[in-house]
């Protein structure tokens, strides 16, 4: 019997291109973020942000005539927007003002690991061992870099916290919105996910409104990119790959965003790393490598994670929901 479906290799690479489109541009929003965060405040910032990200979306959505997703998507649309978009943001912005760059990005960096224990205890998701060593290791790259960009006495409690915070309600946000791809595309579920956190961030559209009248042109058109292209384009992209890997190998591919922090930082503001920052970064690099990587098994001996992210098909998150399979079956969130 011959098989017509497309080497595992090949059909992988449009879903790592688009994870490596999200990983740039979330790394580029660390710059942006420096020059609108200082005439923004953190929950003006993040609303600014989302509602260019909304409008953008929406006119991409209204082009391609997708409309409203199903109704069984809403719930990990919901979670996802609510957690991911709207306290997300808003706490990350905070947060980085109450401690360094370096400490906000150790703490934050805990998301990944936290996506990949609730994957494997909400979704049912394994943990292959290359997952495990691999954001081992790219951990360590990230404490490195942070540890190597922290100022003395920058750090506070609150601001420690508020990071902590992002962290879970991005990992949350992430295992929320896994399941709505099962039901919706990408698009559909980014659209409607950043809406929902507009509308949890409506109450700074006063700050915003007051603020935007002062604010130097850069910075407002600072805060327009990170709405279009690290919130509409990024999260496009990611929600795309998300729908054809596991939610812990796509928490792992984000521990490349301190490796590339640096470089940009380097290219963009003159900030030239050491040998520490560069070393963490080589090891955030590397722990990807490893993470992405599969054992080199005989066919048919691959790991049940491995098997599962080869199964999943073109179709997959466009809304055209088929019937669990006798290898699949959803899992709503919470479950």
């Amino acid at each position: 019997m011959t098989n017509s479906s497309p080497p595992a290799g090949r059909s992988q690479w449009p879903a790592l291109a688009a994870a490596g489109v999200t990983v740039v541009l979330w790394a580029s929003a660390f710059v942006s973020i420096r020059s609108a965060g200082d005439a923004y405040s953190p929950g003006a910032l993040a609303l600014g942000r989302l509602l260019a990200g909304s409008l953008a979306l929406g006119c991409v959505l209204l082009i391609r005539r997708e409309g409203l997703p199903p109704r069984a998507a809403w719930p990990g649309i919901a979670v996802s927007g609510l957690l991911w978009f709207g306290v997300y943001m808003v706490v990350l912005n905070w947060g980085e003002q109450q401690v360094d760059a370096g400490t906000a990005a150790m703490v934050v960096n805990i998301g990944p690991i936290l996506i990949a224990l609730l994957g494997a205890r909400l979704l049912g998701e394994a943990l292959p061992p290359r997952l495990l060593a691999g954001m081992a290791v790219s951990f360590a790259g990230a404490v490195t870099v942070g540890l190597s960009m922290s100022g003395r006495g920058g750090a506070s409690t609150l601001g420690v916290l508020l990071c902590l915070l992002a962290a879970v309600g991005y990992a949350a946000g992430v295992v929320g919105q896994k399941p709505a791809l099962a039901h919706a595309s990408a698009l559909q579920v980014t659209t409607f996910g950043c809406l929902v956190g507009t509308v949890a961030c409506l109450p700074f559209a006063g700050q915003l409104i007051d603020q935007a009248g002062r604010a130097p042109m850069s910075a407002t058109l600072n805060m327009v990119y990170l709405g279009v292209f690290p919130t509409a384009l990024a999260f496009t992209t990611w929600a795309y790959a998300l729908a054809r890997t596991t939610a812990g190998r796509m928490g792992a591919t984000t521990y490349a965003v301190p490796a590339l922090v640096v470089l940009m930082s380097w290219l963009a503001l003159d900030e030239v790393p050491g040998l520490l920052t560069l070393a963490g970064g080589a090891l955030c690099l590397a722990g990807v490598a490893v993470s992405r990587s599969r054992s080199r098994k005989g066919p048919g001996a691959g790991s049940a994670a491995e098997v599962s992210d080869q199964q999943q098909g073109p179709d997959q998150g466009r809304g055209q929901q088929r019937g669990p399979s006798p290898r699949q079956r959803p899992v709503k969130p919470g479950s």
